[in-house]
């Protein structure tokens, strides 16, 4: 087993500011079906009321 000689240190900068949300979204109408998408690339599932793809959007947002 060798010897470690130096090691690099890195950087941690920290991740500017956030001026929104993590997550963005919106709701979207296919035909006769609602989804909620979000800006990070999650989909929710197609759903024929709006009122449930509303509830897939805020558990996305929150959790």
């Amino acid at each position: 087993m060798g010897n470690v000689v130096s090691v690099a240190q890195q950087d941690r900068t920290p991740p500017p500011p956030s001026d929104g949300p993590a997550h963005q979204t919106q709701m979207v109408e296919q035909g006769r079906f609602c989804l909620a998408r979000c800006t990070c690339g999650w989909r929710g599932p197609a759903r024929r009321a709006r009122s449930q793809a509303r509830a897939d959007a805020e558990g996305h947002a929150d959790g």
